[in-house]
């Protein structure tokens, strides 16, 4: 079993910064492949990034490329979002899939997900 447990969501004026972390425990993550996903209201929820934890290589939505960084740490995964619009209001969930060598992009193949955490930002 794993365990995600996101923190970091809150309320930002447009143009502003957050960074999330999700903190993974309960297994091995070397061949897994961590990635954020967001579902706004009334929407389907959506791929943000995802970074294949043994390579370290990041993949993002374009809706956020150039804003949104993924990193890893130990048993963290975070993401920091720059340059937050009104759109990037959403509840964002950490998720790992267990495929190896995954990008974490397929909602359909994610094996765990983690609570989610609130991001508002206000125009």
């Amino acid at each position: 079993q794993v365990q995600l447990v996101e923190s970091g969501g809150g309320l930002v004026q447009a143009g502003g910064s957050l960074r999330l972390s999700c903190a993974a425990s309960g297994r091995t993550f070397s061949r897994y492949a961590m990635s954020w996903f967001r579902q706004a209201p009334g929407k389907e929820r959506e791929f943000v990034g995802g970074i294949n934890w043994s390579s370290g290589i990041t993949y993002y939505a374009e809706s956020v490329k150039g804003r949104f960084t993924i990193s890893r740490d130990k048993n963290t995964v975070y993401l920091q979002m720059n340059s937050l619009k009104p759109e990037d209001t959403a509840v964002y969930y950490c998720a790992a899939d267990t495929t190896p060598y995954s990008s974490g992009r397929y909602r359909d193949a994610i094996d765990y997900w983690g609570q989610g955490t609130q991001v508002t930002v206000s125009s």
